[in-house]
């Protein structure tokens, strides 16, 4: 229990005497040093905290994974960072902006997310931070004079910190935005935003400044590179590449090519009269290969309505590519991942699904893989040993003893649920080891 006060002719310390003037005290800055040091091994769980906390509030932040992973990386290094100023008393002085907090501010500007969803962003995660720190002070000391002391102490420091950050990645966000209005794509792409929100847009001008006639068949692509830009031409590699898959296609004309950040563009593939588009083949050998380009397509499309619908079929693709990782296939269709696409909300809760589904045949080794890939050309030839071992070169003997196999690791017949089967062989295909079950690798 709290000690009553007995005043000062009782010999007791006065408040006044045991609170310094800037609101801390040696109890309470060595109970600031005991809370920081608690927290410090639970960081990782007090950043989850805030960075579901932020996406809740603002929808505005709610970009694709690679965002919201450099979201959650500006988090997590300022949460770090202030931890290690509560627990060692460092002066903020000393202490800059970590990195992922500027990159993630010059990415929003990139993308035109307003500067106003950043900053609350940080007055969200300054009161979890907050509450969190008290709560753990209250499991250190029952003294109402130390608590207060020391809840002053992490409020000012705390927010001193947000106020110095805030002002840099403000500063970081500016300008980038400057530098990036200044690129005359930047008109272009608030006009291709318009038409992807549906807004009403009078067709001609809107194909005037755009250099593009929207009304004809078109293919959407996401375009981005796998490795992190080095030298500033990323973006150059990705035009580059996507001409180079519009001329294989036999495009009428040149795509339209719109940046999103310095690593991912999207755009569009003017296919005239065209109504169909062999992917595989405008892509066999990927031009940006080398490069580290990848590609995602939606499929063909007439008008603005289709110029919307392949875009956004494009940009599911691309989910899909995302999650299966750097191990994923250069080029991703929306026609071969659809199922997947719609389904893979929750990548976590898809690879539980595929396991429970596939049993032991989700083993993410060589031996499963390739009883996985033979059951998929199985299924899809109906069931027929001889078709499939057309299909794949092989004995029809060794498909028979593969699918035996892989029914074996199912535990059932792979048609007593086989659309459940196709869909688990599917995700395997596409996502690997993201949806796969880990084994251990041999010892060397």
């Amino acid at each position: 229990m709290i000690s009553p006060a007995h005043g000062p002719d009782a010999g007791q310390p006065t408040a006044a005497s045991r609170l310094s003037a800037d609101g801390s005290s040696p109890s309470a800055d060595a109970r600031i040093a005991e809370v920081s040091g608690a927290l410090t091994p639970r960081s990782e769980q007090l950043t989850a905290d805030i960075y579901e906390l932020i996406l809740r509030e603002i929808p505005q932040l709610r970009g694709d994974r690679r965002v919201l992973t450099l979201l959650q990386a500006s988090v997590a290094e300022n949460v770090a960072t202030v931890l290690h100023v509560l627990q060692h008393g460092i002066d903020l002085a000393n202490v800059h902006t970590p990195a992922a907090a500027a990159e993630y501010a010059r990415r929003l500007a990139q993308r035109g997310v307003p500067v106003a969803a950043l900053l609350r962003a940080y007055r969200i995660g300054y009161t979890r931070f907050q509450d969190w720190c008290l709560q753990e002070l209250l499991k250190h000391t029952d003294d109402a004079l130390v608590v207060g002391a020391a809840g002053l102490r992490i409020a000012g420091v705390t927010a001193a910190y947000i106020d110095k950050v805030s002002e840099e990645v403000l500063s970081a966000y500016e300008s980038e935005k400057e530098n990036w209005l200044r690129n005359l794509s930047a008109a272009r792409a608030a006009r291709v935003r318009a038409l992807l929100g549906g807004e009403r847009v009078d067709l001609d001008a809107a194909e005037a400044m755009l250099g593009y006639r929207l009304r004809q068949q078109h293919v959407g692509v996401l375009a981005w590179t796998a490795a992190r830009p080095v030298g500033g031409d990323a973006l150059d590699r990705l035009e580059h590449a996507t001409a180079d898959v519009a001329a294989r296609a036999g495009c009428d004309g040149r795509p339209m090519f719109i940046p999103q950040d310095e690593s991912t563009a999207w755009a569009w593939l003017p296919l005239g009269a065209q109504h169909g588009f062999a992917a595989d083949a405008a892509a066999a050998g990927p031009p940006g290969a080398e490069a580290g380009v990848r590609f995602a397509f939606g499929t063909a499309a007439s008008g603005v309505a289709g110029f919307r619908r392949t875009h956004q079929q494009a940009l599911s693709a691309y989910a899909v590519a995302l999650a299966a990782g750097s191990a994923g296939p250069l080029v991703t269709t929306f026609d071969e991942v659809a199922p997947l696409a719609l389904m893979s909300g929750s990548v976590g809760l898809l690879r539980a699904w595929v396991i429970e589904t596939l049993g032991a045949l989700a083993a993410d080794d060589e031996h499963h893989a390739r009883l996985r890939a033979t059951l998929g050309v199985f299924l899809a030839e109906n069931g027929s040993y001889k078709a499939t071992a057309e299909r794949l070169t092989l004995h029809k003997n060794t498909v028979q003893y593969r699918v035996r196999k892989a029914e074996e690791s199912l535990g059932r017949p792979v048609g007593d649920d086989r659309l459940r089967v196709e869909l688990a062989l599917l995700a395997a295909r596409w996502l690997g080891s993201a949806v796969l079950r880990a084994t251990p690798r041999p010892r060397p």
